[in-house]
């Protein structure tokens, strides 16, 4: 019970995370941008603005699991790795913790321009660093909830 109701206190799993290398179309795009807007001034309907450049700046958000494999790819630039088989095995319904916690941090489009345009304001970037650190936990959580289950099957 202590396990799951302090699950913020439990130590994160050792799991490893990659951050790759991304100069991806975005990253093209603001260079050339940049480099038109410093020739040819801000004026231009060809620079972007301030927001256009952060917004292409940020890397495409996945969250998408990969049991096989045992990682999950938060972004096009950042992978975790090393999650044990045992951490799929935790089920909430008919999913993994792992997977509900993706479920739950996933940018959706609201079809209410209204709502779109006015209270829209996440982004799965500004929590990343959390969300990195929230899967850490849950890992150890459901890792160690397997043994607790496993051992009371014998």
């Amino acid at each position: 019970m202590d396990l799951h109701l302090d699950y913020e206190k439990v130590n994160p799993f050792g799991l490893t995370i990659e951050h790759r290398a991304w100069v991806g179309e975005p990253a093209k795009k603001v260079e050339q941008s940049l480099i038109f807007q410093n020739t040819h001034g801000m004026t231009s309907s060809h620079a972007m603005s301030e927001r256009e450049i952060k917004k292409a700046l940020i890397p495409k958000t996945k969250l998408k699991a990969d049991k096989i494999n045992g990682t999950i790819e938060l972004d096009e630039k950042t992978i975790m790795k090393g999650i044990p088989a045992e951490a799929w095995e935790y089920k909430l319904d008919n999913r993994s913790a792992l997977e509900w916690v993706l479920d739950q941090y996933k940018e959706s489009k609201p079809s209410d321009p209204t709502i779109l345009e006015k209270f829209n304001t996440y982004r799965f970037a500004d929590y990343k660093e959390q969300v990195i650190d929230l899967l850490q936990r849950v890992c150890t959580v459901s890792v160690e909830t397997m043994k607790v289950v496993n051992a009371m099957s014998l």
